[in-house]
């Protein structure tokens, strides 16, 4: 239940961007009431010498199923998130289309626990199970391309047709009116690398109609990076949709640098009347399937079909083929969880340290790896430049995003080595990159993620506003989660309050699950 609190004697930080003031900030009936100078008769709690905010509000996250395995979304409360949106990366648990064995495989990055069951059969459905859930947080949806794309042409390699793509926006209509704040794509994940322009086109401008979000994993990240944000810019411009590049990023050394131009697009377009936003997380390594390294054609048809197929050694060889850069950077590949029974013992191990081990090429051991698993293997990658994250970081359109999960230390969802930015990133992000100007920091982690998606009462310190709100010693206020160590939590945290709601206090849970789904009309 929320009850009504008085902060003392904090520094207020109030996610607009405004200068930092010792204020009290009064919560009461699950909102804030005042900030300023406040008497009232209620509980109140000193809080001097710590910085008082809003709740963080993260915009590009995987927590679609793992709320469901554990709503109490403890590795992300846990560091101050309390907004979570879903159905980034074009991934998504809804609609589940004909074939939901099919697609469950297709999004196994989110499918840690197999005891969740998936009862819905639409994007309302789907949110509905969410709010049964009671989550530990506040979660908004974006709608996932791959879902649709597959509910109307499945995993196969096949261009979407005229009345493919009717069908194909009738779903996307219906979802962003159950509430949706938008839509994704994620253009490495098959089915999706398949999709022509037309198809990008069709659903941008449905998503441009209602003035919501589209966010877009880029086609490519490395090689391509360039040339597949202006992709993105190009869809933005022909249709208006406002626009969201994803955990935007240059891979691979000879890539690097990439990011400012990138940035340079993004400007152009910005200035031209287009509303097109990036979003980062303060890491050098990612976190995606290992499939993700496949070629494209090697994926069509889903991983029952391509699995065996690797077994192949006609296909291995055609694959290896476009693996010949690869060889030298192995050990840019670690393993970071399997769908294997624990302890299994090549997580934690460079795909250079397995090849070493077994005598053999990094290409031989990921195909072995694929062929066995299929989506059932994550990997953390490496290959990234500082400058480009300090770019990303700086620039006037970028918000922070975790591309995250909500896990349980001592969960099912707990298993392996899974990247830390899902226990970590906020924090990280505040007290290693944030000092210079901490409250331009907190209003890229609040009040402007939130208004990417239409969260106008989120990420905001103000009369009216929801009362989320994280207490936090800044001068203990980090992240502990390593890529050795993920399963910790951020330190320096004293409280946080989910719609009014004490939910951790002195760094423990209290077992509160005071969250609501978010729907945006």
């Amino acid at each position: 239940m929320s009850r009504d609190l008085l902060l003392t004697g904090g520094l207020v930080v109030d996610g607009t961007g405004a200068e930092p003031r010792r204020a009290d900030v009064l919560v009461r009936n699950g909102r804030v009431a005042a900030v300023g100078a406040v008497v009232a008769d209620v509980d109140k709690r000193d809080v001097t010498g710590r910085v008082v905010c809003p709740g963080f509000v993260d915009i590009h996250t995987h927590s679609d199923l793992t709320l469901l395995s554990d709503p109490r979304a403890l590795s992300k409360v846990h560091q101050g998130v309390t907004t979570e949106v879903v159905g980034n990366c074009g991934l998504g648990a809804a609609p589940p289309g004909p074939d939901p064995g099919g697609l469950r495989g297709a999004v196994s990055y989110l499918d840690l626990d197999p005891a969740v069951t998936w009862p819905w059969h639409d994007l309302d459905g789907y949110l509905g199970a969410v709010e049964r859930a009671r989550p530990g947080v506040n979660v908004a949806a974006l709608v996932g391309h791959l879902p649709l794309h597959a509910a109307v042409c499945g995993l196969s390699d096949r261009p979407a047709s005229t009345v493919d793509l009717d069908r194909m926006t009738g779903l996307l209509r219906d979802a962003l009116d159950a509430g949706a704040v938008g839509l994704s794509t994620g253009l490495v994940y098959a089915p999706l690398p398949y999709v022509r322009e037309e198809e990008l086109v069709a659903l941008a401008r449905v998503t441009a109609s209602t003035g919501k979000l589209f966010a877009w994993h880029l086609r490519n990240y490395d090689d391509g990076l360039v040339e597949s944000a202006a992709q993105a810019v190009r869809v933005a411009r022909e249709t208006g949709c406002r626009t969201q590049i994803s955990h935007l990023q240059a891979v691979g050394p000879r890539n690097w640098g990439g990011v400012r131009r990138v940035l340079d697009l993004v400007d152009a377009a910005n200035a031209e009347g287009c509303d097109i936003g990036v979003d980062v997380y303060p890491y050098l390594h990612g976190n995606a399937p290992l499939a993700q390294l496949l070629p494209a054609w090697a994926q069509a048809g889903g991983q029952a079909v391509w699995m065996p197929l690797l077994r192949d050694p006609v296909v291995r060889n055609r694959v290896r083929a476009e693996w010949t850069d690869r060889e030298s950077r192995w050990d840019e590949i670690t393993v970071g969880w399997t769908a294997r029974a624990a302890p299994d013992p090549e997580i934690g191990r460079s795909v250079a340290e397995l090849a070493a081990e077994r005598g053999t090429t990094g290409g031989e051991v990921v195909l072995d790896i694929l062929a066995e698993l299929g989506m059932g293997v994550m990997m953390t990658a490496g290959g990234r430049s500082e400058v480009d994250l300090l770019a990303a970081l700086a620039h006037p359109a970028s918000v922070v995003a975790s591309d995250g999960l909500a896990l349980d230390p001592d969960g099912v969802t707990g298993a392996g080595l899974p990247h830390p930015r899902s226990y970590g990133t906020f924090p990280r992000y505040l007290s290693r990159y944030g000092d210079d100007d901490l409250a331009d920091a907190v209003r890229r982690c609040t009040s402007a993620p939130a208004a990417r998606v239409g969260l106008d009462d989120r990420g905001v310190l103000r009369a009216g506003a929801r009362a989320d709100v994280v207490v936090f010693d800044p001068a203990t206020f980090t992240d502990t989660a390593t890529f050795t160590a993920p399963h910790r939590f951020a330190a320096g945290i004293d409280l946080v309050l989910v719609n009014g709601v004490s939910t951790v206090d002195g760094g423990r849970h209290t077992g509160a699950r005071a969250g609501t789904v978010e729907r945006r009309f």
